[in-house]
């Protein structure tokens, strides 16, 4: 283990997390990970030694069954993994966004029922707020509760779910029109129980799944629709007990997600950079290795600040929301920042390779196929350079 992207001031169990998940990572996970890829297999296995770990509770609290973890070990967790292979990491990504907001928003019900078999991972959750037509303008979607009674119907096409086939609880949101007249009050999260699999969903009536989107990259984890038809979901199955909240309830679990996007690129740049300084020593041309060439050099220099840096601005937005502090800002930065340097870094190390990084045979090709996917998740660079941008208006506003 090299010298980048080490974390100051971890707890004795925090280290010991880390380096366990370091050594399910290198036994576990990489040495399938490609094949699996090509394959776009679903790493059954790894699931489950992911389930014995306990990586499935680790940041819910210890009275549902959970380790209780930080932000930050989780952050740190997600890093290890996405080093191995980013699709894992989009796993447990979700199912951590659905817990988080469980634990911060759920009524205690809702917490007494579903947290102690999220931990265990029994129960497995996915992230719905996207649609066909949506793109990031969150408050012009068309999925509809109507308040039936003690039910709501709901009506709507979702899209652009992670885990939509596997999961067995889906975090939904839609719009009720209960809250007056601002769209960020007319939106309510619902939790779905359903069936894992594909096609109409047995347990829930007009529910379907229809299938896999097929993807350039990020394999293995599916990518799915949801198709809301007359679904019927009782009204304690609203988060929180109370309709007009799940903008609020979405933007906090995406505020999180951030920073585990983050953290995959993190992670995914400092694969890329064992592999490119890897064979930059391996590799000879006019008569020495491509490593002892200065313009070789100065690439590698370039690509570790890069990871370096990353890693600790990802760290400093983890720790700002674990305090309790607001971390939009540093969240954005974070998220922007990893994405952006995890592209070039795997870039990088793509042309260190040279024709080689075009063959199937090395991994780095699977890294360029994937790299694409941070820069789209959990919001585009555009969003986040917004979100920044208005929050720094904020900090800095001179006086009129």
């Amino acid at each position: 283990m090299g010298r980048l992207a080490q974390t100051d001031g971890l707890t004795e169990i925090q280290r010991d997390i880390l380096a366990t998940v370091r050594d399910f990572v290198d036994k576990e996970i990489i040495p399938v990970a490609t094949e699996l890829e090509h394959k776009d297999e679903y790493p059954t296995a790894i699931v489950e030694g992911m389930k014995q770990l306990g990586l499935f509770g680790l940041t819910i609290p210890e009275e549902y069954g959970g380790l209780g973890e930080s932000l930050l070990t989780y952050a740190l967790v997600v890093e290890e993994i996405a080093r191995g292979w980013m699709s894992v990491s989009g796993i447990v990504n979700t199912h951590f966004i659905v817990a988080h907001m469980i634990n911060a928003h759920g009524t205690q019900e809702q917490k007494d029922y579903f947290l102690p078999k999220m931990a265990a991972g029994e129960i497995r959750g996915a992230f719905s707020m996207s649609e066909p037509g949506l793109g990031s303008d969150v408050s012009a979607i068309s999925t509809k509760g109507v308040k039936d009674g003690d039910f709501y119907v709901l009506n709507g096409q979702k899209m652009w779910l992670t885990n939509g086939g596997t999961s067995t609880l889906v975090a939904v949101l839609c719009k009720t029109d209960e809250g007056g007249s601002s769209p960020y009050k007319n939106m309510t999260t619902f939790l779905i129980e359903k069936t894992a699999g594909f096609g109409p969903n047995p347990t829930v009536p007009g529910l379907t799944v229809p299938g896999k989107i097929e993807k350039m990259g990020y394999k293995g984890v599916d990518t799915t629709e949801l198709v809301l038809q007359d679904v019927r979901i009782p009204a304690n199955r609203v988060l929180g007990g109370v309709p007009g909240k799940g903008f609020y309830q979405m933007m906090d679990g995406v505020e999180v997600g951030r920073v585990n996007v983050a953290a995959r690129g993190c992670g995914v740049a400092r694969r890329a950079f064992e592999l490119g300084i890897s064979y930059a020593q391996q590799r000879s041309t006019f008569g020495k290795k491509i490593a002892e060439h200065q313009a070789i050099q100065f690439k590698l220099a370039e690509m570790a600040t890069k990871v370096e840096a990353a890693h600790q601005m990802m760290v400093m937005a983890a720790r700002k929301k674990d305090g309790g502090e607001r971390n939009d800002l540093e969240a954005g930065m974070a998220k922007y920042l990893a994405s952006e340097y995890c592209k070039e870094v795997v870039e990088d190390a793509f042309r260190i390779h040279g024709g080689y990084g075009f063959s199937k045979e090395y991994e780095i090709e699977r890294l360029y196929r994937e790299a694409p996917m941070l820069l789209i998740g959990e919001g585009t660079a555009e969003i986040q350079k917004m979100i920044v941008g208005r929050r720094l208006l904020e900090e800095y506003r001179i006086a009129e």
